[in-house]
């Protein structure tokens, strides 16, 4: 009981760290577009990184999750 509960702390926390890896630069992205007045090429990339960084953090720990 007390392991299942662990496992899903850590998922948990893995979706919090997933949502911010995705929303984090996408907002930065939005912000420079905001100070620049370039909308929405930074908003854009920052959206692409935020993809890319949120499917290999998913990968990597749903691999340690999993035991594979």
């Amino acid at each position: 009981m007390a392991d299942s509960r662990a496992d899903g702390w850590a998922l948990l926390g893995l979706g919090t760290t997933l949502a911010g890896c995705l929303i984090g630069p996408t907002l930065l992205g939005w912000l420079v577009d905001h100070l620049a007045g370039t909308f929405p090429i930074f908003l854009l990339i920052g959206l692409a990184l935020g993809i890319a960084a949120t499917a290999r953090l998913a990968y990597t720990e749903m691999r340690k999750f999993l035991g594979s």
